[in-house]
């Protein structure tokens, strides 16, 4: 478990780094490294599985370290909302993720007001119960909404690559969610964690972003 929050906190580290130009890309190879240690560390713990242990660390950084890690390059080298804090001589600015995270809570909000009034039809029972289609839509339509108003402010790209944007973020955000609820299915567990009491753990606050925003940042890099 250590070893996996170390090696998915030097994926991040090493990303800003990068994507400021402070390192070469280079850079990036020596998470093989400590991949590698991970695998070699197994053989002294002496586990019952050391299978399923090996795949729960790689797993969980492939799986939340590396979506996070695409942050820093989609602020760095690009134009838009102006930073709060000055960057002499870096182009920088923070508009896709706080974009990103305002469309992704409109989302989960009108998906959630909708879903409570008007929901009916089931979207993926078997996995999340209360979840509906009229959710999704009711989701989808405020995110757009508001992909459409706040594109002028945002910057970076244009509204119709914004609009674009918003229902990546319905799509990929709810699948997002319905993985991380069939994963703690797979496991028995309500909740992902208790650092957040009453939201269902740290995961449960972020399991769309994990999805949704490698996605984003897909759409951004080939299009934006």
């Amino acid at each position: 478990m250590v070893s996996g929050m170390v090696t998915g906190a030097a994926a991040y580290i090493l990303a800003t780094l990068i994507a400021a130009g402070i390192l070469q890309m280079k850079f990036f190879l020596i998470l093989i490294p400590l991949i590698v240690m991970i695998s070699i560390a197994e053989l002294y713990r002496r586990q019952d599985k050391p299978f399923d242990s090996l795949a729960h660390t790689l797993f969980s950084v492939v799986y939340s370290a590396l979506p996070f890690s695409m942050f820093p390059f989609a602020a760095f080298s690009r134009a838009g909302l102006p930073s709060f804090l000055p960057h002499e001589h870096i182009t920088f600015s923070p508009g896709i993720i706080i974009g990103f995270f305002i469309l992704l809570w409109a989302n989960d909000t009108g998906a959630y007001l909708t879903g409570i009034t008007l929901g009916r039809h089931r979207l993926m029972e078997r996995i999340s119960p209360k979840k509906s289609w009229e959710g999704f839509i009711g989701g989808t339509t405020l995110t757009v909404l508001i992909a459409w108003l706040l594109s002028g402010w945002l910057g970076v790209i244009g509204t119709g690559k914004w609009i674009i944007v918003s229902l990546i973020i319905s799509v990929t955000g709810t699948y997002g969610d319905l993985i991380e609820s069939m994963l703690k299915r797979s496991i028995g567990v309500k909740d992902s964690g208790t650092i957040l009491p009453g939201h269902g753990g740290f995961l449960d606050r972020f399991d769309s972003t994990l999805l949704s925003f490698p996605m984003v940042f897909l759409f951004i890099s080939f299009f934006g």
